[in-house]
């Protein structure tokens, strides 16, 4: 694994980095390296806990673990970076159902899947790294390419997956339902999973937005999705966090009027230096009068505090994925016709509301799951392009991945929490310094915070 490092670090200041870059092709694939795990013998270990007591520092070990037999269209990736997800601290907590139940699922699949089915769960759902290997069938990538992986993981054996990938029946989230993820030195990935990686960008730059960019650009921008057009309004939950930023540039970037909800007076500066106006504090609206009673007052308070930002307009598109505990007031305050895109429910899955102010006003919801690759690579695109930015605030070593992950799940993070996994310190990987350079500030909005 030394030799891997030195080869990748030869790139930095290089005149011709992919020269550089190139001998890992002649370089050993280690027989083991070292990853972020959870362990299958401790999937009781939070049994009786409420949800927000369970510590992800407990369950997620780093540890060395044998590196897997590449199959078929699949590339092996030295991982320079990684980021940590929402599925990530599920995965930690066993929550709502241990991951282990998902890989076992998929070792039924097939002699290769099998690998996949051990007692411990290689995790993580993001990574930017250097192609190290590639298996039998790969053409469009080689050992030393510099890329960035998103997580849609597909087997495209049934009719189904052809339309679009997400439909496909073997349709699985790298790192969450697979094994050997991107939080570790390693990675094994699909090679329709790979992108190139910006080149403006340093590692845990680039490892960032891959998860929830792509996710973000679906909801919003795809047909797919809520095909969010010019001048539409939109309501963004947790318009500062790890996936409602990315919402937040792209209803700027795409001509929307973002409205952004947010829980404190920093994370509302950290809209409006995005470019974002209209900012709604959280705090000030509570949802629910028990565990079982929302209050519709306060829907109706809510939609009035909209209206009053927008000069009367009610949102085209609400930007859902916190779940249970704001989805009553997403359907309730979307306009006539409007629609309400969801992804995930970190506040809990068993959503309720009243379904007259959805039926009598023709309004919509639509399920949104990550991205397909088409919609991955162009949302990729745009961060190349310096369109979109990441929204990285801080960066672990990977030893402190538990920490970084406590603090996802107990959200004292702003934007996305990176994690160095071969990298030994932020900022290695930079190649185009004239498009960064151009760009910096919007790169930098999110750090320290």
């Amino acid at each position: 694994m030394r030799d891997i490092l030195d080869a990748i670090m030869a790139a930095e200041g290089a005149s011709d980095p992919a020269k550089e870059l190139a001998a890992v092709a002649g370089l050993a694939v280690p027989e083991s390296y070292r990853g972020v795990v959870v362990r299958a013998d401790e999937v009781e270990v939070f049994d009786g806990m409420a949800t927000r007591e369970k510590d992800p520092r407990k369950s997620l070990h780093v540890q060395e673990v044998p590196t897997p037999e590449l199959g078929p269209g699949e590339a092996l990736v030295a991982v320079m970076a990684s980021a940590i997800n929402y599925n990530t601290v599920w995965t930690s907590i066993f929550e709502p159902v241990s991951t282990f139940s998902f890989l076992k699922k998929y070792g039924k699949l097939s002699d290769l899947t099998r690998r996949h089915d051990l007692p411990y769960h290689v995790v993580g759902s993001d990574a930017a790294g250097v192609v190290l290997r590639v298996g039998a069938g790969v053409t469009k990538w080689k050992p030393g390419d510099e890329v960035v992986a998103h997580c849609l993981s597909v087997e495209l054996e049934d009719p189904a997956g052809h339309d679009d990938t997400l439909l496909d029946p073997q349709q699985r989230i790298w790192g969450f339902e697979t094994n050997f993820g991107g939080l570790a030195e390693l990675a094994v990935v699909k090679s329709n999973q790979l992108m190139p990686k910006p080149a403006h960008l340093s590692w845990e730059e680039a490892a960032s937005p891959g998860l929830v960019n792509s996710t973000a650009y679906r909801q919003l921008v795809s047909h797919h999705g809520a095909a969010m057009k010019q001048g539409d309004v939109v309501l963004i939950w947790g318009a500062s966090g790890g996936l409602g930023g990315y919402a937040t540039q792209l209803a700027l970037h795409g001509g929307a009027i973002p409205v952004c909800v947010v829980s404190s007076p920093e994370k509302a500066e950290l809209c409006r230096r995005m470019g974002a106006e209209l900012v709604i504090d959280r705090t000030e609206f509570t949802f629910w009068q028990d565990e079982q009673t929302q209050d519709t007052g306060e829907w109706r308070r809510f939609g009035a505090r909209i209206r009053e930002l927008t000069g009367g307009e009610d949102p085209d598109i609400v930007f859902e994925h916190p779940g249970r505990e704001t989805f009553g007031a997403s359907v309730y305050v979307a306009k006539r016709g409007g629609t309400v895109v969801t992804c995930a429910s970190t506040s809990g899955f068993m959503h309720q509301f009243d379904n007259r102010y959805l039926w009598m006003n023709v309004k919509r919801i639509i399920g949104s799951h990550f991205a397909n690759y088409r919609e991955a690579w162009e949302a990729n695109r745009l961060i190349a392009l310096g369109r979109i930015h990441p929204t990285v605030s801080r960066t672990y070593p990977l030893e402190q991945t538990g920490q970084a992950a406590y603090e996802v799940h107990r959200n004292a993070h702003q934007g996305k929490v990176g994690v160095r996994c071969l990298a030994p310190v932020d900022g290695l990987g930079v190649r185009d310094r004239a498009l960064r350079e151009r760009h910096e500030p919007a790169i930098n909005r999110f750090r320290g915070h």
